[in-house]
């Protein structure tokens, strides 16, 4: 009976062992799981600007950084994903198109840090001048009210329109134009899609970055170019709580403002000339 109950506690112990051992190997594994989520600094981003923040992701490797970009097709979904604490940052947006969003959500939102910008421009490929626009002449513009204003003052810019004197510049609608002297026609499309109706539209407002992805047209061969405005550099877009542990986007971010090979990307994607550095 006794050598059955020192059986019994021998059992006991040996289960009671495994328990804790498995108890203790949960832990580790929850733990390292912790720790390396903290340690990966994870980027949302839209296409044009993979392979840019993937080359200095690649470079602050070297300071035992790791980054997770996670592309979005659509300029909402990044925004969201940074409220919701998905993603530490995004990379895609300027502050106009920072703080309309923020009037239009709610979101607890903040410029972390200025990245580098790029000049629009007006594009054709009917047509070798602005004088030769026919009456009519149909011209594709972004949807969102942020681009689509700036659509608008660079036509106003090429003379082709004149707007109204007491308009808010950086939210202004085709309702705020008062003079069309050939009778635009103004067809709204996403952003990322004006470069794509390069070849039926009379006239494109065209971003660089977009018509060197569609293959479509030389960004250097704008009809008409806008001027350096600091305030269209794309953003590094946090919470205004976020913590930056161990200062990663800051080393990332120090890193993409002064790394070579971003500049020669950049140079690729946008065009020699075609961009600018936000920060100086």
């Amino acid at each position: 009976m006794a050598q059955h109950r020192s059986k019994n506690k021998k059992y006991a112990l040996i289960g009671g062992l495994v328990v804790l051992t498995l108890a203790v190997l949960i832990g580790y594994r929850w733990y390292s799981t912790q720790h390396q989520q903290d340690d990966v600094l994870t980027i949302g981003i839209s296409p044009p600007y993979a392979e840019l923040l993937q080359t200095v992701a690649e470079e602050v490797k070297q300071q035992g950084i790791q980054v997770k970009l996670i592309e979005f097709s659509d300029w909402n979904a990044p925004n969201v994903a940074v409220q919701n604490g998905d993603i530490d940052a995004n990379f895609f947006q300027q502050s106009v198109f920072l703080r309309n969003a923020i009037q239009e959500t709610g979101y607890d939102l903040k410029s972390f840090a200025i990245g580098t910008g790029s000049h629009v421009g007006l594009y054709s490929k009917k047509y070798k001048s602005l004088q030769a626009l026919p009456q009519s002449a149909s011209v594709v513009i972004p949807s969102d009210p942020v681009n689509l204003s700036r659509a608008l003052t660079l036509l106003q810019r090429a003379k082709l329109i004149s707007l109204k004197d007491n308009a808010q510049n950086d939210l202004l609608t085709t309702q705020d134009i008062v003079s069309n002297p050939k009778q635009l026609r103004f067809l709204e499309v996403e952003g990322p899609q004006t470069a794509r109706a390069y070849n039926e539209a009379d006239l494109i407002f065209g971003f660089p970055h977009y018509l060197n992805m569609a293959k479509v047209a030389d960004p250097h061969d704008a009809l008409f170019l806008d001027p350096i405005d600091k305030k269209y550099a794309i953003l590094f877009v946090t919470r205004n709580d976020y913590q930056d542990k161990n200062q990663k986007l800051e080393k990332f971010v120090t890193a993409f403002q002064n790394s070579k090979s971003a500049r020669a990307i950049l140079d690729k994607d946008f065009g020699q000339g075609l961009w600018f550095e936000g920060w100086k």
